[in-house]
């Protein structure tokens, strides 16, 4: 065999040997990729229309609708104690992710949650851990929004140029019920008044957890201005409608909450104490959706993240320039840090 040939024929082997070689791997289609949930559920132990803290939440249901085309179900428990545990399983059964409003049925969510570790739960408002860590819980600091509630009570029951403003220092508060979450309210709502004068009085009404009775809370609203407040604040859900109600009645005044109620009464509610679930709602979703989600971690929510705030933007003004360019300032001062409001610790704010 000539030369010439030999080095064709081992030409050709090469080219041959080149043909068959491995391919270089490619990215699997199975590795894993965060995949957006289908389904959202909304379980509240109330029941909306309260134009305060459940239908916050149920606007950031709507917008996780809007903006990602999730489909989305709100399940009322109308404080019905037996309706929890069955509008629970209800949520499991649909849902990949259930935000949830818990007071009065941790122990049943824990539970729930326990047994079902492939859905999200979100608890909003309170912290609520169960043994698996499975449950994400959203605090609000709502000392700090509450804490300036206070401070604009405090210097309304002191500036007597304002329409039928008496002259003794009384304010007031309606609470739902006496839980943490009101007694939170309640301890730096009297704190941020008595910054302003250490010798205001703050009178105080609980409901007994007559959070749907606007009537209730109307009637507990008269009195403490026939006592002598002439600003009651409400942290009442939908009852504490009956307490703006009455302060048109008495021709007085009011402090909202969890929405922007200043235009309800107009004239009337001078400010309100904003605890923006829905922009938590929204906010924690996104983190499932982007992958940075974790399981079992406690999100608060204070003035610095937008979470609470106290607005006074009204049709009808009723604050003098002085009041709000006050709360301007300590609200700032929150934010920074130089002012550090103190937060509640489970004494009894009801004396």
């Amino acid at each position: 065999m000539s030369k010439r040939i030999l080095i064709l024929l081992l030409l050709i082997g090469l080219l041959l040997i080149g043909c068959t070689a491995t391919p270089v791997a490619q990215p699997s289609a199975e590795q894993p990729t965060t995949t957006q949930p289908k389904r959202v559920v909304y379980l509240i132990n109330g029941a909306l229309g309260d134009n305060a803290f459940y239908d916050s939440g149920k606007a950031g249901i709507d917008a996780l609708a809007a903006e990602y085309g999730v489909e989305t179900r709100t399940i009322e428990a109308n404080f019905d104690a037996g309706k929890y545990e069955p509008s629970l399983q209800a949520a499991v059964g649909y849902a990949d992710v259930i935000f949830v409003i818990s007071y009065g049925f941790e122990d049943q969510l824990k539970a729930i949650a326990d047994k079902n570790p492939d859905k999200i739960f979100v608890n909003i408002d309170t912290v609520v851990q169960n043994s698996a860590n499975t449950i994400t819980s959203v605090d609000f600091i709502e000392e700090e929004s509450a804490y300036l509630a206070g401070v604009v009570a405090g210097m309304l029951t002191l500036d007597t140029s304002v329409p039928n403003i008496n002259p003794e220092k009384i304010v007031g508060v309606v609470g739902g019920d006496v839980d943490p979450v009101v007694n939170a309210f309640i301890f730096a709502y009297e704190n941020g008044a008595k910054s302003v004068d250490p010798g205001i009085v703050v009178l105080k009404k609980s409901l007994g957890g007559a959070w749907d009775d606007a009537a209730k809370g109307k009637q507990a609203a008269l009195q403490l201005y026939d006592q002598g407040a002439d600003v009651v604040f409400q942290v009442a859900a939908a009852a504490g409608i009956g307490v703006l109600q009455a302060a048109r009645e008495r021709n007085l005044y009011a402090i909202g909450v969890d929405t922007n109620q200043n235009d309800l009464e107009p004239g009337h509610v001078v400010a309100s104490d904003i605890k923006d679930v829905g922009k938590a709602i929204r906010d924690v979703y996104k983190s499932i959706v982007d992958g940075t989600y974790q399981p079992g971690a406690v999100i608060q929510y204070g003035l610095a993240s937008g979470g609470v705030d106290l607005v006074t933007e009204a049709q009808v003004k009723v604050l003098p320039e002085a009041i709000e360019s006050r709360v301007r300032e300590l609200r700032q001062q929150i934010i920074d840090g130089t002012l550090q409001v103190e937060l509640y610790d489970g004494r009894d704010v009801w004396q």
